[in-house]
């Protein structure tokens, strides 16, 4: 288990990288959309199989049938959050296994692709924690397909992720997010942060 992707959420994607580029210098690179979850994404490598994962909502696609991921539906026209990250794993449903051990709900697992502006196909599957009240503080797990380059492994690394941070009340939630390599403690109320290296120096996000 590693640290794969730390996701950045909004409504207007345009708007987002926007933001993202003024604040770190760094100007992302376009990923792909997710056909029928209504979005569309734009990534920043910190390392060779790590990145951070800008991601909106897709006005090329129709409204999808169910809420697009991350919470992007409810997020205000300016709100920008830290909405969760992911670890990779080689075996997903062992890692979805090992989070029910700890008394939490770690989601069904799930096939997913996308298709690169260069045509490469990614596929993947991915387990979110199915309980709301994690918000995003315990990290989804993700495994890449036998035949997918990792995303990062297209991009540039002109980031680096320093440190990332959560509260949250739920002792369990806690226990499960130090597991997944989140430094975690008790708050009263969720919350998820991010502190990375960037041309213009430290900038947190969250």
């Amino acid at each position: 288990m590693r640290f794969d992707h730390l996701v950045v959420a909004a409504h207007d994607l345009a708007d987002l990288v926007a933001w993202f580029t003024d604040r770190t210098g760094v100007v992302p690179t376009p990923g792909g959309a997710h056909v029928g979850l209504g979005t569309r994404n734009e990534l920043v490598g910190l390392g060779p199989t790590s990145y951070i994962e800008l991601v909106a909502a897709d006005p090329d696609q129709p409204d999808p049938a169910a809420p697009r991921p991350f919470g992007i539906d409810g997020l205000g026209p300016d709100e920008i959050v830290v909405a969760t990250s992911a670890v990779a794993v080689d075996d997903l449903d062992a890692a979805v296994a090992r989070v029910a051990e700890l008394g939490l709900d770690g989601g069904r697992p799930m096939a997913m692709s996308r298709r690169r502006p260069d045509g490469v196909l990614l596929e993947w599957r991915l387990s979110v924690p199915a309980d709301p009240a994690q918000a995003g503080v315990v990290p989804f797990s993700i495994e890449w397909g036998v035949d997918t380059p990792h995303p990062a492994s297209s991009l540039d690394h002109p980031l680096s992720l320093v440190e990332l941070s959560a509260t949250h009340p739920d002792p369990a939630v806690i226990a499960a997010a130090t597991e997944r390599g989140v430094r975690a403690e008790a708050g009263s109320e969720a919350a998820l942060r991010a502190v990375i290296d960037t041309p213009k120096g430290l900038v947190e996000l969250g």
